[in-house]
């Protein structure tokens, strides 16, 4: 006679069907899900739209259907698509430099316990120091130009992921390596299977983070010292007193962030993966 133990078992001599996993309960509800956002997403922009009608104050908050109107002139002008791409580029190159800087550093320093007591102190105060007081530095060595919203958004960026990648590769499981060791593991199998797979999540934390600050940091330098870019858009809009423009400006940026944000959450799934499976 075959006795059955567990959850599983009980649910079936009481002819209950188990429920689905967290996983698959969770592909049954996206759709519900970005139904309920869509929803939410209207009706905030039909109150909006009603309060900016009804109070008559368009001229301080502007409404939906005005700044889609304004959207539609910049791109049948060509201006949006032109500051845009000025933008993206600005940003582009300071989050592949600073990232890439952040990550190469933090693994450096993480493997190694001297070179993060040397350099430790040195980090901490340049992290310490607003990175926007900067600007003014970099218009001055580097004019108005790309090269200073690139190096503005690489040194902001490079602090974000850099301790969190430093944070990672400290945070390594050292039983799990004892082990290793004993069973004759060089330092680079160590590397290859604990720290760096362990790292990763630590890394993709530090890039979330990173993708909306760079897009600041590009901003920021283009309202300080620039003559085109979503930055001087948003800047001559509000020198102007169009609110309407204003708010276009800010739902570009928003739209920048989100898919990024997006694109990155795809690649984390597909990276960490074997993470996923072990669930």
């Amino acid at each position: 006679m075959t006795v059955q133990t567990g959850t599983t078992a009980g649910a079936a001599t009481a002819g209950v069907t188990p429920g689905p996993s967290p996983t698959a309960w969770g592909r049954e509800r996206s759709p519900t899900v970005f139904l309920l956002r869509g929803a939410l997403i209207a009706a905030l922009l039909m109150v909006w739209q009603l309060v900016s009608d009804a109070t008559d104050s368009a001229f301080w908050i502007s409404s939906p259907t005005a700044i889609w109107g304004q959207l539609t002139d910049w791109i049948a002008n060509g201006d949006l698509f032109f500051h845009l791409g000025i933008t993206l580029q600005e940003m582009a190159w300071g989050l592949l430099f600073g990232a890439t800087s952040g990550i190469v550093a933090g693994f450096v320093l993480g493997l190694s316990p001297t070179l993060a007591r040397i350099f430790d102190p040195l980090i901490m105060a340049m992290y310490a120091l607003p990175k926007l007081a900067l600007a003014p530095l970099f218009v001055l060595w580097f004019g108005i130009g790309i090269v200073m919203k690139t190096v503005l958004t690489a040194v902001i960026v490079f602090f974000l992921v850099f301790y969190n990648t430093y944070a990672g590769v400290r945070d390594r499981d050292a039983e799990l390596i004892d082990v290793l060791r004993v069973m004759g593991a060089q330092r680079h199998h160590i590397i290859r299977k604990i720290v760096l797979p362990g790292a990763m999540s630590f890394v993709y934390v530090g890039l979330k983070l990173a993708i909306p600050y760079s897009l600041v940091g590009a901003i920021i330098g283009e309202i300080i010292a620039s003559n085109r870019g979503l930055g001087f858009m948003l800047m001559s809009s509000a020198g102007a007193f169009n609110t309407k423009g204003v708010f276009a400006v800010l739902f570009v940026l928003t739209l920048i962030s989100t898919f990024l944000n997006a694109v990155l959450n795809k690649t984390e799934e597909h990276v960490l993966r074997w993470k996923v499976a072990g669930r």
